[in-house]
């Protein structure tokens, strides 16, 4: 009886545990939506200024495209922060979402730019 009680304590302090790290994961996508979002949009719009040419028009269509585009997926605005290097390896270390960054691109490979 005292092995069922003491499996019971292990299984729900790991459902406890793993409900933190959910909850964290959570977070960090909601921080990418929220803070990295608006600085992605922000370099392409920049970029696409930069960037103009007679060939490359980049008008608001393809700005609108672009920016669609980027911003489809969480694992997208990540990806596009780190291509623009708005944020780095070292920044996602010193948050502790390097792991959470690797389990986005994991769960959102379908999704990510190739």
């Amino acid at each position: 009886m005292e092995i069922i009680a003491v499996i019971a304590v292990l299984f729900l302090a790991w459902l406890i545990w793993q409900l933190m790290r959910a909850k964290h994961f959570t977070q960090f996508k909601r921080q990418i939506i929220q803070e990295l979002k608006p600085k992605v949009i922000a370099s392409i719009i920049d970029e696409m200024a930069q960037t103009r040419t007679e060939q490359l028009p980049n008008t608001p269509a393809h700005q609108e495209a672009t920016i669609t585009y980027w911003s489809a997926s969480a694992g997208r605005i990540l990806q596009a922060a780190l291509m623009r290097e708005i944020v780095d390896e070292q920044w996602l270390k010193e948050t502790g979402n390097l792991r959470n960054s690797q389990h986005l691109f994991h769960v959102e490979r379908d999704k990510l730019h190739r």
